[in-house]
């Protein structure tokens, strides 16, 4: 129904005590550019922040809301172009160099490049410097692991020190992705944590980023669990989503 009338906002009001009813709606909606309110009875069946609103003179409780203003979001933008541009210039022997090591250590190309899942769902390709063999996935997508034998030898040195990433700039300054927000994934995997994790779908409604809150506070992705520890942390940037929380992450 939402969709079909294009829907600025839903307001849940049905008294309830079952938290997993309020939960599935989130689940249906999680996706879509809209705003989900409920009654102040019922604000203690999710956890966070929430923002006060008057919807035809009814005080309620916006869940998971989106607290940048279009005036930072336009300055976020700004420096991703600024950052990315500047960030090419300066990493361009790094580039040279890196390419040259890759392609004397193993067979392949330089470059890795995947389709993930951005914004709204819009899918984009990543680029990466390759840092495992070419067969890696023949058994189909999984994630990488600590001592993963897939990673080749100049892979390890590149992932440890994140040089593998450097060639997403392009993807930021192309505006597929940001410096800052939750790091974009794979449909095949979005699917499953889908079904798995709750609210999972709202990490959607960001940007995908270079790097993010998820990322300065943990690890690689090596398991479920490592999934929805990072999914806590890309939520809690989502809540509060600012140009001094990136320009804190970034530092």
């Amino acid at each position: 129904i939402a969709k079909v009338h294009k829907a600025a906002g839903i307001v849940i009001t049905h008294e309830t005590t079952n938290h997993e009813d309020i939960i599935d709606i989130l689940k249906h909606v999680v996706e879509l550019p809209i705003t989900v309110y409920v009654i102040p009875d019922l604000y203690d069946v999710v956890t966070g922040h929430f923002k006060i609103s008057f919807v035809h003179g009814f005080n309620l409780k916006e869940l998971l809301p989106h607290n940048m203003h279009l005036w930072e979001a336009y300055l976020k933008r700004c420096m991703d172009v600024f950052i990315s541009c500047i960030g090419l210039v300066i990493a361009s022997p790094i580039l040279s160099l890196t390419s040259i090591i890759i392609k004397l250590d193993s067979n392949g190309p330089i470059l890795y490049s995947q389709e993930r899942v951005g914004q709204y769902g819009k899918k984009f390709y990543v680029h990466k410097f390759r840092s495992m063999t070419i067969d890696a996935e023949i058994n189909g997508p999984q994630w990488a692991t600590k001592k993963d034998p897939r990673i080749t030898r100049i892979g390890k040195l590149l992932r440890k020190t994140r040089v593998d990433e450097i060639p997403q700039l392009w993807c930021v300054l192309i505006g597929d992705m940001s410096m800052v927000g939750p790091r974009p994934e794979r449909e095949h995997f979005i699917t499953q944590l889908k079904e798995e994790i709750p609210l999972y779908g709202r990490r959607l409604l960001m940007k995908p980023g270079l790097t993010g809150w998820a990322q300065v506070r943990h690890h690689y992705d090596s398991s479920f669990e490592d999934v929805t520890k990072k999914l806590l942390y890309d939520l809690y940037y989502f809540e509060n989503m600012s140009v001094l929380l990136d320009i804190q992450i970034l530092i």
